[in-house]
């Protein structure tokens, strides 16, 4: 299987995800419930920690919990895990085999804490270590860089989120993301061409916030695994103090700027960008604003939910980072130096 067929399988398995794990989702939900969680931490490496940006937003938007992000290094090299009362302890992880992660959920677990393990392997180590399993049931992922084990982890945050507000609204909203993939899949062939035109970069930023700043680390994390393209990632916000200096004519400003709370303020910057500093802008948008100011719109499908764009709003980025190494000629199943399974400690 090519990384190409795994881009495109992405909306099959979310709606396999979503039929099959449902009853999972609400397990969690009442686990959580009962046991009156105050707080989240998260422990991930790589897309899974992309994706564990998304929770941080959604969880904390959606269910109100306040969402740290572990230090796993203080939990194995430096010996000194923090306290962990009244925390829910979650791993994400594809494989469930990076040392470190295990280590924060087995250190919660002594603490008395609640584990969680979301995780395409419920036979791996942090499903072993874990109380409670979310299997993100995405089948055998060959190439090695993740796209829909990345969108599965993204959909199960979602699905837990809505499981334990039991809003249904959202429910039926959540009901449409493998349509919502799908349809950003039909672009494929015009972001090959256009990718193309950026064969010579060798330097980016991508720009997302709120749900998006995800967004923003996972298409930078595409470009530098499969381009090799120094590709920096940056909250809308955080870029204009300091990083904006570093724009100036051509230089190339990739962007997930969808409908929303943040839509605004991140035109604001846009605008300035492409008016006063020459840039060239990526857009990805469902809003017209950012894709008429820039060279290359991506179009997402209409009425698109913001806190469920992110699910969508990475598919042009998977496709334009998959194109653009084809385009310079590179191995998109082989990138050099990596492998599919990391292990950290």
């Amino acid at each position: 299987m090519s990384l190409a067929s795994e881009i495109h399988e992405q909306p099959a398995v979310l709606e396999r995800l979503l039929r099959e794990q449902a009853a999972a989702a609400r397990d969690v939900a009442r686990a959580v419930r009962r046991r009156d969680i105050d707080w989240v931490l998260i422990a991930a490496r790589g897309s899974s920690d992309n994706a564990a940006l998304y929770a941080k937003y959604l969880w904390g938007w959606h269910n109100r919990l306040p969402v740290a992000m572990a230090a796993p290094s203080l939990f194995t090299l430096y010996g000194t895990p923090p306290r962990l009362r009244g925390a829910l302890v979650v791993g994400i992880s594809q494989s469930g085999q990076s040392p470190d992660i295990v280590s924060v959920v087995e250190e919660g677990r002594r603490q008395g804490a609640l584990t969680l393990a979301i995780t395409n392997d419920p036979a791996s180590p942090l499903a072993a270590a874990t109380e409670l399993l979310f299997d993100t049931a995405t089948g055998p992922e060959r190439a090695i860089a993740a796209t829909k084990t990345y969108t599965a982890q993204l959909l199960a945050i979602a699905m837990l989120a809505t499981a334990l507000s039991e809003d249904r609204r959202a429910a039926a909203e959540l009901a449409r993301a493998p349509e919502l993939v799908g349809a950003a899949l039909a672009l494929d062939s015009t972001i090959a061409e256009a990718a193309a035109g950026y064969r010579e970069m060798t330097r980016c930023v991508v720009l997302g916030r709120g749900f998006n700043y995800a967004t923003a680390y996972e298409w930078s994390l595409k470009l530098e695994e499969l381009t090799y393209v120094v590709a920096e990632p940056y909250s809308s916000a955080d870029f204009r103090h300091g990083p904006l200096a570093m724009a100036g004519p051509g230089f190339p400003v990739l962007a997930a700027v969808p409908a929303g709370a943040v839509h605004d303020d991140a035109m604001a910057l846009l605008s300035l960008l492409v008016a006063e500093r020459g840039v060239d802008l990526v857009a990805i948008s469902d809003r017209p604003e950012p894709l008429a100011l820039a060279r290359t719109p991506l179009p997402l499908p209409a009425d698109l939910p913001e806190w469920l764009s992110p699910l969508a709003a990475i598919v042009p980025g998977q496709l334009f980072s998959y194109h653009l190494a084809r385009a310079m000629g590179l191995d998109t199943e082989a990138p050099r130096g990596l492998a599919k399974v990391t292990q950290t400690w």
